[in-house]
Protein backbone atom coordinates (compact mmCIF):
# COMPACT_ATOMS: atom_id res chain seq x y z
CA UNK A 1 0.00 0.00 0.00
CA UNK A 2 1.07 3.25 -0.70
CA UNK A 3 2.30 5.83 1.86
CA UNK A 4 -0.35 8.40 2.30
CA UNK A 5 0.87 11.87 2.81
CA UNK A 6 -1.52 14.57 4.91
CA UNK A 7 -2.17 18.02 2.98
CA UNK A 8 -3.56 21.60 3.64
CA UNK A 9 -4.97 23.63 1.02
CA UNK A 10 -6.31 26.73 0.82
CA UNK A 11 -8.68 28.16 -2.68
CA UNK A 12 -7.59 31.32 -4.05
CA UNK A 13 -10.28 33.67 -4.55
CA UNK A 14 -11.07 36.61 -6.07
CA UNK A 15 -13.46 39.26 -4.16
CA UNK A 16 -14.29 42.49 -6.13
CA UNK A 17 -16.34 44.17 -3.39
CA UNK A 18 -15.29 42.80 -0.07
CA UNK A 19 -18.47 44.25 1.61
CA UNK A 20 -20.38 42.00 -1.19
CA UNK A 21 -18.53 38.35 -0.09
CA UNK A 22 -18.96 37.18 -3.47
CA UNK A 23 -16.06 35.98 -5.21
CA UNK A 24 -14.52 33.44 -8.03
CA UNK A 25 -12.41 30.60 -7.07
CA UNK A 26 -8.85 31.22 -9.32
CA UNK A 27 -6.83 29.15 -7.68
CA UNK A 28 -5.49 27.26 -5.33
CA UNK A 29 -2.47 26.49 -2.28
CA UNK A 30 -1.11 23.00 -0.96
CA UNK A 31 1.02 22.17 1.67
CA UNK A 32 2.22 18.88 2.39
CA UNK A 33 5.26 18.74 4.98
CA UNK A 34 5.86 15.15 4.51
CA UNK A 35 6.66 15.48 1.28
CA UNK A 36 8.52 18.95 1.35
CA UNK A 37 5.72 20.14 -1.17
CA UNK A 38 4.37 23.85 -1.52
CA UNK A 39 2.63 24.83 -4.25
CA UNK A 40 0.19 27.47 -6.01
CA UNK A 41 -1.63 27.41 -9.39
CA UNK A 42 -3.86 30.28 -10.52
CA UNK A 43 -5.94 30.44 -13.58
CA UNK A 44 -7.98 33.60 -14.61
CA UNK A 45 -11.06 33.12 -16.48
CA UNK A 46 -11.23 36.59 -17.85
CA UNK A 47 -14.73 36.08 -19.66
CA UNK A 48 -15.91 34.95 -16.54
CA UNK A 49 -14.17 37.44 -14.22
CA UNK A 50 -15.31 40.69 -16.59
CA UNK A 51 -19.04 39.27 -16.31
CA UNK A 52 -18.46 39.18 -12.75
CA UNK A 53 -17.00 42.52 -11.95
CA UNK A 54 -16.60 44.46 -15.43
CA UNK A 55 -14.85 47.16 -13.52
CA UNK A 56 -12.28 45.18 -11.71
CA UNK A 57 -8.54 46.34 -12.41
CA UNK A 58 -7.10 42.60 -13.71
CA UNK A 59 -4.30 44.04 -14.29
CA UNK A 60 -3.69 45.41 -11.46
CA UNK A 61 -4.59 42.38 -10.02
CA UNK A 62 -2.48 40.02 -11.97
CA UNK A 63 0.78 41.12 -10.05
CA UNK A 64 -0.85 39.85 -6.59
CA UNK A 65 -1.65 36.79 -8.00
CA UNK A 66 1.43 35.75 -9.30
CA UNK A 67 3.22 36.84 -5.78
CA UNK A 68 1.67 34.19 -4.38
CA UNK A 69 3.06 31.52 -6.53
CA UNK A 70 6.48 33.18 -6.22
CA UNK A 71 6.38 32.86 -2.52
CA UNK A 72 5.31 29.63 -2.52
CA UNK A 73 8.08 28.43 -5.00
CA UNK A 74 10.44 30.60 -2.72
CA UNK A 75 11.42 32.59 -5.35
CA UNK A 76 14.42 35.30 -4.16
CA UNK A 77 12.89 38.47 -6.11
CA UNK A 78 9.49 37.65 -4.16
CA UNK A 79 10.68 39.41 -0.89
CA UNK A 80 11.81 38.30 2.65
CA UNK A 81 8.68 36.58 3.24
CA UNK A 82 9.30 33.78 0.03
CA UNK A 83 12.58 33.26 2.32
CA UNK A 84 10.50 32.01 5.16
CA UNK A 85 10.41 27.64 5.63
CA UNK A 86 7.66 26.24 3.77
CA UNK A 87 4.77 25.87 6.67
CA UNK A 88 5.03 29.53 7.26
CA UNK A 89 4.33 30.79 3.85
CA UNK A 90 2.07 28.00 3.73
CA UNK A 91 0.21 29.95 6.67
CA UNK A 92 1.03 33.36 5.57
CA UNK A 93 -0.67 33.24 2.24
CA UNK A 94 -3.60 31.59 4.34
CA UNK A 95 -4.25 34.00 6.66
CA UNK A 96 -7.19 36.11 6.88
CA UNK A 97 -7.84 39.00 4.97
CA UNK A 98 -10.46 41.93 3.46
CA UNK A 99 -8.97 42.23 0.16
CA UNK A 100 -9.70 41.48 -3.20
CA UNK A 101 -7.85 38.59 -2.88
CA UNK A 102 -8.30 36.29 -0.53
CA UNK A 103 -7.89 32.45 0.70
CA UNK A 104 -11.06 30.23 2.18
CA UNK A 105 -10.78 28.47 5.03
CA UNK A 106 -7.77 25.91 5.19
CA UNK A 107 -8.93 22.34 4.35
CA UNK A 108 -7.06 18.68 5.08
CA UNK A 109 -6.49 16.08 2.63
CA UNK A 110 -4.61 12.79 2.02
CA UNK A 111 -2.71 11.66 -1.20
CA UNK A 112 -0.61 8.78 -2.33
CA UNK A 113 0.85 11.21 -4.77
CA UNK A 114 1.40 15.28 -3.03
CA UNK A 115 2.54 16.48 -6.97
CA UNK A 116 -0.65 15.59 -7.96
CA UNK A 117 -2.94 17.65 -5.69
CA UNK A 118 -3.26 20.98 -7.31
CA UNK A 119 -3.98 19.95 -10.84
CA UNK A 120 -6.69 17.44 -9.31
CA UNK A 121 -7.72 20.62 -7.03
CA UNK A 122 -7.98 23.23 -10.11
CA UNK A 123 -10.54 20.54 -11.94
CA UNK A 124 -12.76 20.48 -8.98
CA UNK A 125 -12.35 23.81 -7.59
CA UNK A 126 -11.85 26.05 -9.82
CA UNK A 127 -12.46 25.41 -13.55
CA UNK A 128 -15.74 25.78 -14.94
CA UNK A 129 -17.06 21.74 -15.30
CA UNK A 130 -17.46 21.62 -19.60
Amino acid sequence: MPTLHTYDYAVIRVVPRVEREEFINVGVIVSCPGAKHLEAAIELDLERLRAFAPSLDIDGLQPWLDAIVAICRGDANAGPIAQLPARARFHFLTAKRSSVVQMSSTHVGRTAEPTGVVEHLMRKMVRVPA
